[in-house]
């Protein structure tokens, strides 16, 4: 049996060291092996990483396809809006960050949730006596992404299910998988204006249900919920006692004839957890701030979530000092005309983008009401020789160089999405270059019959 002698020696100002010494028995102690256990090597990507998916990537990386190269190519299909150059954010934005960066006081760390001030300042914004919030309802992220994945951890174990949208933003279904969280998919409707099948939805709870995400102003469709439907929406969570994920990172982004409601004013009982950042209105997505509005005015979610948010944010301890530091003036300075002119830029682009396809045989255009999307059904009848929208959109390509997202990226087949935020001459040359394909592919009904009986 050996035995170990440990000395702690300190010597005036030297910091104090560790004397090991080893007292052997007679047995020899034999360094780097270890009983029962052959070394070998057996290194293995983990199972989170092995549940990590995403659809987006997966099929966009399948898409073997080149682009027509007797056109330009036009891509439709990236939801960022600093693309082309023509949606910049606004100066009195990029100035708040540099005096701050000149300043030199946001260098170091800052609290995992985010610096007392700016809490306050994000609170100061979205404060109203439907919904009032302080500092501590605020939590800082790194991007509305991670205030969704730290939203989601907190709420949901391993082996409960979460309910999202279909069609949806796909990163809930890659954050949820990779956390061991079932998804249960809720429909849209798209003849409703994109409004979720209430009766559906309800069906889908059960007692392993941990949240309902509802997405609004919504990725992909460009939908915008009335306040009345919400109140239909939170009724549901009310009944059911299941808590709301609000993602809201396009918040107040809705046309002039559409008003936006936070879910969160709706509602006094049902505890919601809003996300949402700087990405999108302010124009900024790569300066990863984001952040969680904390609602619970019945006390529902206590101490237990607060603090599980707190423990989750000190994982990577927060966002960007810098852009923290000028939160205030960005939210608080950004003059209203900015806001403005970049909805009437994509308002503008979502009427012409609508109106040029609505003309197109074998397209159905859903009009959006805000966000930056438009989604768009293909009646696959008139296109019997393409399988799927994926292989609609994988041609679209090859022949016109337009490149628009197939919707079964977001579990929504026979659709595609369409981003408009690029310009607007840009958008008239795509829906040109669509409606030249459709008509060249397009078959009428007997047209259609006569291809299948050709197979």
């Amino acid at each position: 049996m050996d035995s170990y002698l440990i000395q702690v020696n300190g010597h005036g100002d030297r910091a104090p060291m560790l004397d090991v010494h080893l007292k052997s028995t007679g047995n020899t102690v034999s360094p780097g092996k270890v009983k029962g256990r052959k070394p070998r090597w057996a290194v293995r990507a983990s199972e989170m990483s092995k549940k990590t998916f995403n659809p987006v990537r997966a099929i966009v990386d399948s898409m073997k396809v080149e682009p027509n190269p007797k056109k330009a190519m036009i891509s439709l299909s990236l939801g960022d809006p600093t693309v082309f150059g023509n949606l910049p954010t606004n100066d009195e934005v990029t100035r708040a960050v540099k005096e701050v960066l000149d300043s030199g006081q946001y260098n170091g760390y800052a609290p995992s949730v985010g610096y007392q001030s700016c809490r306050e300042a994000v609170a100061a914004y979205y404060n109203c006596p439907e919904a009032p919030l302080k500092a501590q309802d605020v939590i800082l992220t790194s991007g509305c992404s991670q205030a969704i994945e730290l939203a989601l951890a907190v709420l949901a174990n391993p082996g409960q299910n979460i309910l999202v949208p279909r069609p949806g933003f796909s990163l809930y279904k890659t954050l949820a998988l990779s956390m061991g969280i079932e998804v249960k998919l809720y429909n849209l409707l798209p003849e409703k204006a994109w409004e979720i099948d209430l009766e559906h939805l309800e069906s889908l709870v059960d007692e392993k249900t941990a949240c309902l995400i509802v997405n609004n102003p919504s990725n992909p469709c460009g939908s915008v919920f009335s306040k009345s439907h919400l109140q239909e929406i939170l009724a549901v969570a009310s009944r059911q006692c299941v808590p709301v994920l609000a993602d809201e990172i396009y918040g107040d982004m809705v046309f002039a004839d559409c008003k936006y409601e936070p879910i969160a004013t709706l509602s006094t009982n049902v505890p919601v957890l809003s996300c949402g950042g700087l990405a999108k209105r302010w124009l900024v997505p790569g300066w990863r701030m984001g952040w969680i509005l904390i609602h619970d005015r019945r006390d529902i979610f206590g101490n237990e979530i607060r603090d599980g948010l707190l423990r989750l944010s000190q994982r990577i301890l927060g966002p960007c000092t810098i852009v923290q530091g000028a939160l205030e003036r960005i939210l608080h300075r950004t003059p209203p005309e900015f806001y403005h002119n970049t909805l009437s830029i994509l308002k503008s682009n979502a009427d012409l983008c609508y109106a040029a396809l609505s003309a197109v045989p074998g397209l159905q255009p859903v009009r959006p009401a805000g966000a930056m999307y438009l989604m768009v059904e293909i009646e696959m009848e008139h296109f019997p020789e393409f399988e799927n929208d994926v292989e609609f959109t994988e041609r679209l390509i090859s022949e016109q160089s337009v490149f628009c997202l197939p919707a079964t990226c977001f579990e929504y087949p026979n659709f595609f999405r369409v981003v408009i935020t690029v310009p607007e001459e840009m958008i008239l040359e795509a829906c040109s270059r669509i409606q030249e394909f459709c008509e060249m592919h397009y078959q009428g009904a007997e047209g259609a019959q006569d291809l299948e009986c050709d197979k």
